[in-house]
């Protein structure tokens, strides 16, 4: 069974770009891989062939291994509700909603699971590459751990440590995560990785000598700063906070940063447009009053974000936006927070309760235990497009007579308002197919290049695995991970 884990000295450090970059490269050299993530905290999810949900950084493995996700690649996703409580999906289902305690006590019963899908996943396939979360150093998370070490030991899978330059003290994260690992947790770990160096890497040369000095382990390579992954789909919503406004372009697009936003990678293929300027609205920041479009993000939890909103004045904002003649899109959440009520009577998303909507669309939305799972085609206008449903809730009222898409074998979907200037649906994705986003952004006297966003993302794929091939020692990782064993 050939498996090698990358784990890493913090969040953000760039595993699931390198994951995915050795996915590309080893399935180049004509190996079936597949990707593993025991255990992820995200709400960025995608919709997978067998009709689950998992982390979409896995299905993006996916699309580097060149296979379907499947729930076996992430069968943990925690999707976090409020700062103390998230939901929990296993193996693509949602089991319910515990507070941080409560699944600290009893994530080690999942270990037995988690390693029953990365048995699944071993047996169809060449090599496994596992992606840990957050770090081992967290030792106080260490009991029942199944997201790091306690999945590596169990499952006997070596690990390679990586650590992030570019955010500075790489030399004490990697020795002090040695200092504080327990003995069999250090003896797991088979070398390091240097992530994210800018400049001229002999420079660091005696850094990596320090670092091997006082850990022990194999120093296996420096990855400079790829620059092809801002081509790639974000999982952490950090990176929006870093995300700069592009320049003065035909077409403005606002997106609120709402405090539980999801599936934020829907706006990638607007942002990689020459003619879009999308800005992400931080929290305490107006709306810009000179935006072309507003779009309503999807969230995790509807009834919270939606309060979220209103605390931020972004109601008055998106009303004064409509009264100015401008255009809105809510997805999912957003959606259901265009229209005239939302409820949620059964705690799907918090507790109980019910809220007056944005009253932009004339629908109504009842949250429902039963959530939608499914990747569908359809069309608008006779653009055709892909995307995917990944939501709870019912939806009604007199918007829905005017909709805003037309899916293959269900029909109308969404709504829009009177005027035309109100949309919203449940789709994600949308924007990666070219015939939809040139037809869309031609209502804003915008172009757009004639690509679908799969295709971007692919040829990054591509790009990241050979820098990768260049500057890690690949030999060594393939003997580490059991290939020429």
């Amino acid at each position: 069974m050939a498996a090698l884990m990358l784990q890493g000295c913090g969040s953000d450090v760039g595993k699931s770009v390198l994951v995915a970059g050795l996915c590309r490269l080893f399935a180049n050299r004509g190996l079936r891989v597949r990707p593993f993530k025991p255990q992820n905290m995200s709400n960025n999810a995608a919709v997978t062939v067998d009709g689950g949900e998992i982390g979409r950084a896995q299905a993006l493995q996916a699309l580097a291994c060149r296979t379907p996700p499947t729930v076996d690649m992430n069968p943990v996703l925690i999707k976090p509700q409020s700062d103390r409580s998230a939901q929990v999906v296993v193996r693509g289902r949602v089991q319910g909603t515990l507070d941080a305690a409560a699944y600290q006590n009893r994530k080690g019963e999942l270990l037995d699971l988690v390693l029953e899908s990365h048995r699944r996943l071993a047996a169809e396939c060449d090599l496994v590459i596992v992606e840990g979360a957050g770090s081992p150093a967290e030792t106080n998370l260490r009991r029942g751990d199944i997201a790091n070490m306690g999945f590596a030991l169990a499952a006997q899978v070596p690990v390679v440590l990586v650590g992030d330059i570019d955010r500075g003290h790489v030399i004490a994260a990697l020795a002090g995560a040695r200092a504080v690992l327990a003995a069999d947790d250090a003896a797991a770990i088979k070398g390091f990785i240097i992530n994210k160096f800018r400049g001229d890497p002999d420079l660091f040369d005696e850094g990596r000598r320090t670092i091997v000095e006082l850990t022990g382990w194999p120093d296996l390579g420096l990855v400079p700063w790829l620059s092809a992954a801002a081509r790639l789909p974000a999982e952490d919503a950090v990176v929006l906070e870093r995300a700069a406004a592009a320049a003065d372009r035909p077409a403005k697009i606002a997106v609120p940063m709402l405090s539980r936003i999801a599936n934020f990678d829907d706006f990638d293929p607007l942002r990689a447009e020459p003619t879009v300027a999308l800005a992400f609205v931080p929290p305490g920041t107006p709306l810009p009053g000179d935006a072309d479009l507003v779009i309503l993000p999807g969230a995790k939890a509807t009834l919270a974000d939606l309060a979220f909103l209103r605390a931020q004045g972004w109601d008055i904002d998106l009303l004064a936006h409509v009264r100015r003649g401008g255009r809105v899109l809510g997805i999912c959440g957003g959606y259901q927070m265009l229209g005239r009520r939302i409820a949620d009577p059964r705690g799907i998303e918090g507790p109980p309760g019910e809220a007056q909507g944005l009253a932009l669309l004339d629908v109504e939305t009842v949250l429902t235990p039963g959530k939608t799972l499914r990747e569908v085609t359809g069309s608008r206008a006779g653009a055709r497009l892909t995307g995917y449903e990944i939501h709870v809730g019912e939806t009604s009222g007199p918007g829905l007579e005017r909709p805003f898409l037309d899916v293959d074998g269900q029909g109308p979907h969404g709504a829009t308002s009177a005027d035309g200037r109100i949309m919203g649906g449940y789709l994600h994705g949308l924007f990666a197919s070219a015939p939809f986003r040139q037809a869309f952004l031609a209502g804003f006297g915008a172009g757009a290049e004639a690509i679908d966003h799969g295709v971007r993302v692919d040829q990054a794929l591509d790009e990241i695995a050979g820098e990768l091939g260049r500057c890690l020692d690949v030999e060594r990782l393939a003997r580490l991970a059991g290939l020429n064993a």
